[in-house]
């Protein structure tokens, strides 16, 4: 039996180079004709086209104007040329403000699947980030009736944000954006409020180590990405947080075994259900749900010791406030199943 086993592991070997082998690596950088400025739209042409297993090296842009930024300070030599370029020559925007790189086309996946994003690296592409308000925006819109910004520098190497004089902010890379395109039906989609298709989720969880789960509305999913963030707190009330570029590393798995309509994710230490909606009560109900609806499918329990689980171990967290549908995460800790049959 024993010799048969090894023959067993040493005929399946092959196998997995043939299959490593066959997962490709791609690098996908923003220029004017590989960016949807503003929006998500099953219509949009994609920009790649790779299977499901490959990975992506993925830039982004920060969502601000060369001119903006010299003005708060940026030195032109800082200001990328992709970004010049883009602002130049990109003339159809909106309705949202966002560059996001892509889309990518997924071989293989169709409306009812699920994307499984897995978030490989993150790291930083400049030095510098900002943050910015202006009349009429943000959590406290009469409050601040005027706009400023300010631009912050991004120490690489300490992993620290120079906010102010005796303020260092520890940074947290992440992608504000990652979604894929809405049903054909609803036409170009916002790329500020998130919904069933991800987008702009602002989860500062979701870094480099965690995954994320996004319900496939048409064919090839069409990922987009970017609204870099070096680091947020969850609300972002201000509007924004550390906006920045990035460059990650992703992952994508075509999962056909998987079937929900809302986005979750998962870190290294916890599970992760979104509610999303421009009522906040509406957004924690669903959240809730979602977790409920996880434990039951996943966990196997019923529903209610999943009720009364998530209330003695789960945690609810404002995602965001500011962008037309507001976010709620509830999150849960792997730690807690300390089964093997959970």
């Amino acid at each position: 039996m024993r010799r048969i086993a090894l023959l067993g592991i040493c005929f399946a070997l092959p196998l997995v180079a043939r299959r490593a082998q066959a997962q490709a690596a791609y690098t996908l950088k923003p220029t004017p004709k590989t960016v949807a400025w503003g929006y998500y739209d099953a219509k949009t042409p994609p920009v790649l086209r790779i299977k499901s297993g490959d990975t992506v090296e993925i830039q982004t842009l920060i969502t601000n104007s060369p001119q903006r930024l010299e003005e708060a300070g940026v030195p032109p030599d800082q200001v990328e040329q992709s970004l010049r370029d883009i602002t130049d020559q990109v003339k159809d925007k909106g309705p949202g403000g966002h560059i996001l790189t892509g889309p990518i086309y997924i071989e293989d996946a169709q409306p009812g699947d699920v994307l499984e994003v897995r978030i490989l690296a993150v790291k930083l592409a400049i030095p510098y980030a900002y943050n910015a308000f202006g009349p009429g925006r943000g959590y406290l819109p009469d409050d601040y009736p005027y706009s400023k910004i300010k631009i912050i520098a991004l120490d690489e190497k300490r992993m620290v944000g120079k906010f102010a004089p005796g303020i260092e902010i520890s940074l947290h890379p992440f992608f504000g954006s990652m979604g894929d395109a809405p049903p054909e039906g609803v036409g170009r989609w916002n790329s500020a409020p998130p919904w069933i298709i991800a987008g702009n989720l602002d989860n500062k969880d979701l870094v480099a180590g965690s995954t994320l789960y996004i319900p496939v509305h048409v064919p090839g999913a069409l990922f987009e990405v970017g609204d870099g963030h070096a680091g947020q707190g969850d609300g972002e009330v201000d509007i924004t947080a550390l906006e920045t570029s990035l460059i990650g590393t992703f992952q994508f798995m075509v999962r056909k075994d998987m079937h929900f309509k809302w986005p979750r994710a998962e870190t290294p230490t916890h599970y992760i259900t979104m509610g999303l909606n421009d009522n906040l009560n509406a957004c924690a109900t669903l959240a809730v749900r979602e977790m409920i609806d996880f434990l039951v499918s996943e966990k196997h329990l019923s529903r209610d010791d999943a009720y009364m689980l998530v209330s003695v171990a789960a945690d609810l967290h404002i995602t965001e406030l500011v962008d037309g549908n507001k976010g709620v995460h509830m999150m849960i800790p792997k730690a807690i199943f300390v089964s093997s049959g959970r």
